[in-house]
């Protein structure tokens, strides 16, 4: 099969639950107390202090749009499908498993600075789960046979400037996934309130921007063809 988009939301660990060494490593260069709730606030975006609530997936040639997304302690079904939407719901592991056997079938799977954040994330969340890598999702930088990484690619490799996914689909035209009023930065926050449809729906919204941006270097800047 063709490419696979994906994404995922991310929230941290309790603060409280980590050891004391682990607290004291990670503060060791805050110096104040703004930078030290900075710390505090940003430890989902580490793998080993976080975890991940949601990964959205979708097929741009046959348009499959699925969200795999932990909802605990909620009434939602294990699986079901809302505006062509495939939900499926379970914890990390579960969630993890299902993406594995998702991507395996493609040749190659499209992110926004999946390089540096998404890909190295789901590796190491899936070996904290014990759940074993079905592909590197880090290989070979400067090829885009098995990844594409969009930030990547429109910055040609970092030779302009990096701007957020919003920018880019703004300046190109197409509907940012902040536009609804969710960003990124409200996922812990929607996790702790159960608000774990909205989520998954965020995170949709997110994959389909991608998608978006994908098709226009496709079409417009990619020579390789």
């Amino acid at each position: 099969m063709g490419h696979l988009v994906f994404d995922i939301e991310t929230v941290g660990v309790d603060w409280e639950t980590l050891d004391e060494a682990t607290r004291d490593y990670l503060l060791k260069f805050a110096e104040t107390e703004e930078e030290q709730q900075e710390v505090r606030e940003k430890v989902g975006l580490y793998p080993l202090t976080g975890e991940i609530v949601a990964i959205g997936l979708h097929d741009p040639e046959q348009d499959i749009q699925s969200v795999f997304f932990q909802a605990p302690e909620s009434e939602l079904p294990e699986h079901y499908e809302e505006e062509g939407v495939h939900y499926f719901v379970g914890d990390e592991q579960k969630i993890l498993d299902k993406f594995w056997a998702s991507i395996r079938k493609y040749k190659t799977y499209v992110t926004f600075n999946g390089r540096e954040f998404d890909n190295p994330y789901i590796m190491l969340r899936s070996a904290a789960n014990r759940v074993s890598c079905q592909r590197n999702l880090v290989p070979y930088r400067f090829s885009v046979a098995e990844h594409i990484d969009l930030l990547d690619q429109l910055t040609f490799y970092r030779a302009t400037r990096k701007f957020t996914m919003d920018y880019y689909c703004k300046r190109f035209g197409i509907t940012s996934p902040k536009e609804e009023g969710v960003t990124g930065l409200d996922v812990p926050q929607l996790y702790k309130n159960g608000d774990y449809q909205k989520i998954a729906e965020y995170c949709m919204r997110d994959v389909l921007a991608t998608s978006e941006l994908f098709q226009m270097w496709q079409k417009y800047i990619r020579t390789d063809r």
